[in-house]
């Protein structure tokens, strides 16, 4: 049996807020199989070393940016430097997010747009910045991070869980109007994963983890990028506006262990 149809060999791809966690892993994993990327965050000392360490393996190349999603024109020139150093552009992953935790009512408006902001309004920066290239050169692929508390909304977390479902729901409007043009549209809602900042909250790290086992509701970020690689590839190609749910073993209202 092949497996070639899961590679993404020879694709160039964007892929946001991958300084750390779930965003480092999912580039890590893309030039590993041979995929050029160019990679971003607000911080340029923060994803340089991600670039560094992928460059210095035997994979595909890449390049690391400083972008802040919120702004436009940062947008727009990673786009720019994207096309100037690979020459085409045909796979955007939109993983840059931010959260934090507070009551409702305790959410400043500055604070409600700082995250609507970096979730959903960053997601419509890339997507059109890049979209429009792949529209006019032949297709590609985009895959939206969103999460689970974007489906089913999460205490504490208000703001963050309007902006996933609101990107989950752009997901599936813009698959459609994009078929047309050959541009997949997928989204991720992850449940739980053993990021940098889960572990200073929860205090679990990915060493902590048995990624064969089950019976478990937090998961790696190597899994993200497992996934994320299998909808940007051939293998995915009937795939196209769905929100696939990545939060380990489910939880049931009614069960004989409650």
């Amino acid at each position: 049996m092949t497996t070639q149809q899961f590679s993404v060999a020879d694709r160039t791809a964007i892929v946001t807020g991958a300084s750390s966690g779930i965003g480092r892993s999912i580039a890590e994993r893309f030039a590993d199989d041979g995929a050029d990327v160019v990679i971003c965050s607000r911080e340029q000392d923060n994803v340089d070393p991600v670039a560094e360490g992928i460059n210095a393996a035997d994979g595909g190349r890449a390049v690391a940016v400083e972008c802040d999603v919120r702004d436009r024109d940062a947008v727009e020139a990673m786009v720019d430097t994207t096309l100037d150093e690979f020459g085409g552009l045909d796979t955007l992953v939109n993983n840059a997010g931010a959260s934090f935790m507070a009551n409702f009512e305790a959410i400043s408006e500055n604070g409600w747009k700082t995250i609507v902001d970096i979730n959903l309004h960053g997601t419509y920066h890339c997507c059109q910045a890049a979209g429009e290239h792949m529209r006019d050169n032949g297709g590609g692929a985009i895959v939206n991070m969103a999460s689970v508390a974007g489906q089913f909304g999460a205490a504490y977390m208000s703001h963050y869980g309007a902006a996933k479902a609101a990107v989950i729901n752009l997901t599936k409007t813009l698959a459609w109007e994009w078929a047309s043009d050959d541009v997949r549209v997928n989204c991720i809602a992850p449940g739980f994963v053993a990021t940098p900042g889960v572990a200073s909250q929860m205090g679990v790290t990915a060493d902590d983890i048995d990624r064969e086992s089950v019976e478990r509701r937090i998961g790696t970020s190597e899994e993200i990028a497992d996934l994320t690689q299998f909808l940007v590839s051939p293998a995915a190609s009937y795939l196209v506006g769905e929100t696939v749910t990545a939060a380990g073993v489910p939880r049931l209202e009614e069960s004989p262990d409650v």
